[in-house]
């Protein structure tokens, strides 16, 4: 590691080359190791270096998220049809959290509405509301889908499986949720992601028709 420069060196950081190193820690021990005095540690500065870059820890927060859904963006919103970039967006978000699974708890409770992810969000509505979906209904269906995703990504990170823990019950004091659980399998997570993923679509596409 490289020795702590002297206080307000920028140091030949960047408010990416920060973000990234966030991400990498939190990866790597968990969001109690975040904190901007061992960031600045861990990229070979004091911490009132970071603040040239992000103005405050509650910034830091708001640009994690930032780089974790900016990994979930496919190049063009509209490319495809509205039903499969929706699908597509939500399994590259699937995909983004479960490699970043000690920071899914920020998703559920920060909205980080960054330029960037707000430029997203605005692609989104466009998208949809190009596709025939009356523009209020285009927000519904953004906060569900996005809602839905980190939602089970939260139950993956935390190690539930309702099939697998149901499984074990006494089958004699609750014999149709054991029977349920033992027909899904042992890893039915990925199932019952596709399950509801397609119910969404299809609820989604059915109120375009009425609409």
């Amino acid at each position: 590691m490289a020795a702590n420069r002297a206080r307000g060196q920028r140091a030949g950081l960047t408010r990416q080359t920060v973000l990234e190193a966030a991400v990498r820690l939190v990866d790597r021990e968990g969001m109690k190791a975040l904190s901007m005095r061992r960031l600045g540690a861990e990229l070979g500065v004091e911490a009132m270096t970071l603040y040239h870059h992000v103005p405050s820890k509650s910034a830091l927060l708001d640009g994690m998220i930032e780089q974790i859904v900016a990994e979930a963006v496919p190049p063009e919103f509209g490319a495809a049809t509205w039903r499969e970039d929706l699908r597509a967006y939500a399994h590259a978000l699937m995909a983004a959290l479960a490699a970043h699974p000690h920071a899914v708890p920020l998703l559920l409770s920060r909205p980080a509405l960054t330029p960037r992810n707000l430029r997203t969000m605005d692609a989104v509505v466009r998208m949809l509301h190009e596709a025939g979906f009356p523009l209020p209904r285009t927000l519904d269906i953004l906060y569900s889908l996005t809602g839905f995703v980190v939602g089970h990504a939260a139950g993956q990170a935390g190690g539930v499986d309702g099939a697998g823990s149901l499984a074990s019950l006494d089958p004699d004091a609750y014999p149709m949720l054991v029977r349920a659980a033992r027909a899904a399998g042992g890893d039915a997570g990925e199932a019952r992601f596709e399950y509801a993923l397609d119910a969404l679509l299809s609820g989604f596409e059915a109120a375009r028709g009425r609409a």
